[in-house]
Parts: structure tokens; sequence; C-alpha cells
């Protein structure tokens, strides 16, 4: 589906050329579904326990530094919870027009906490290679080895990595993300969703076919419970005075998300 102004809708993630994905990963041997996590290999990923519930089709019991679902290679079904982010759109969303925010997007349904929305997409390139003269404002930085280390105001979350290239010893490279999602021309529907200092989803890193942080698909899931035609919104991150122009001067973006604690700028 191609939208306006040269935009096509894409539910999945493009990879750019001269990216190449690690290898897939070997999997678990469980049969049919995930059940007993002292013997799946996937649950040890996740500290020896399942990330999901069974309730509504699946749910997030809390957010982690990271989410190790079951990929290509397992022996596992479809239907196992512990590939709940992998089941596609599961809501009624709706992209509409907003006064001062310009797109956003709503829910028709009840969504309950915990519960998958949707999945940044677009495509997958190297940070260095984005151009940052065009203007586009629709770049994800994958950052997820960034908010597992707690950097730059970032909360820390639950939850311990095994076997990572711990890379944040780089002093030089720690606060620079290797990969980005770039959703200006090519995306799905979370790139119409908006900022909020005080939002009602929340970024969760989820690798399922490979164990490679840097190349985590990032996934938006419901904070609170959400009621039916209440804007979604997640928070976007920028530290303030973080976001410079090509002249290097710091650019500062006014935020209308109208929380009772808003910050006041974007960045």
């Amino acid at each position: 589906m191609t939208w306006r102004r040269g935009y096509t809708y894409s539910t999945s993630v493009k990879i750019a050329e001269g990216v190449t994905l690690p290898t897939i990963d070997a999997g678990c041997s469980c049969v049919g579904a995930c059940i007993d996590p002292r013997i799946c290999a996937c649950a040890k990923l996740n500290g020896s326990d399942f990330p999901y519930v069974h309730k509504d089709g699946g749910r997030l019991i809390e957010a982690k530094s990271v989410v190790f679902e079951c990929g290509p290679n397992c022996q596992c079904g479809s239907g196992c919870v512990n590939r709940t982010s992998q089941k596609g759109l599961k809501y009624r969303l709706e992209v509409y027009r907003t006064p001062n925010k310009g797109w956003a997007v709503r829910s028709w349904d009840f969504i309950p906490a915990g519960a998958p929305i949707c999945e940044y997409t677009g495509t997958l390139m190297r940070t260095n290679d984005v151009d940052n003269v065009s203007g586009n404002d629709y770049i994800f930085d994958i950052d997820c080895l960034q908010t597992m280390k707690g950097l730059d105001g970032r909360e820390s979350r639950p939850g311990v990595v095994p076997h990572m290239d711990d890379r944040t010893d780089d002093k030089k490279t720690e606060n620079v993300p290797e990969f980005c999602i770039d959703a200006g021309t090519i995306g799905g529907v979370a790139r119409f969703i908006n900022h909020s200092c005080e939002p009602n989803l929340f970024v969760q890193c989820v690798l399922s076919s490979h164990r490679d942080i840097k190349l985590a698909r990032v996934m938006l899931f419901a904070a609170d419970n959400i009621p039916p035609l209440q804007e979604l919104t997640y928070d976007y991150g920028y530290a303030l005075d973080s976001v410079t122009g090509p002249d290097g001067m710091i650019k500062v973006l006014p935020c209308h998300c109208g929380a009772k604690d808003c910050r006041k700028r974007l960045y």
C-alpha cells in the first residue's frame, strides 16, 4: 500500500544494502509449545522463565532489558506464547490528524496492559549512513544496549543478557547506536505514534531470530490498560540539547503532549 508523498506502508523491516543479519539462532527443541522453562533454551536466555503469560493472546509480564523469543529454528509451533510479538496487529488501530501534533494513532479496541501493539518497521541501516541533512524525523536508533546500561538518563530494567559482547566499555562508542530504522519513506503504523512525557506505551527490544542486541527488533507494548479511542503514545527518549542541526547549533522542539508533568520540550 502506497500513501501520499511517496510513503509506502510495510509491516516488515527492510534491510538496507550493506547490512547483513546475524546467523539464525539454533533455537529450542520444545515440541508443540514451550511449557517448561527449565528445559526451553529460549526461556533460559530470559532467566529461566517465560516473559509472557497466555492471557489475552499473550501479555508481557514486565518491561525487560531484552526479551528472547522463539525463532525460525525452534521446534515449537506458531501458537507458542514465546512468539507473542511476532503475531502481527491484534487491535484495530486508526491513524488520524490532530490539531497541533500532526498525525497520531489510537485504537478502536480496549488494550490490556502488557499487550503488544506494533513493531517499529522501516529500513534497517547503519546509523552512519543516515542523511542528517534531509530533515527526516522518523529515524529510530536501535539503542537497546544503551537502555540495558541505563545510559543517557534511561531507566535500567531487569534482565541479564548472557554472552553479550560488552562494547559499552569503549567510552568512544557507548552512546552511539550502530544501527537504526529509517521509517521516512517506508514503514508501519508505529511511525505515526506521537511522543508523550507520560506515555501509555513503552519500547521493548526483542530478539527472535538471532541474538545480536545491536540489531534487535523494536516493539511497542501497552504500559497500562488503554480504553478505546485514547491516543497511543510513547516516550521518544531524547535528552535535552541532544539534537543539533547541519550548522552544529542545538535544535529546540516544543512538546505539545499535554501531560501534567510535560517537560515542555521534546529535545
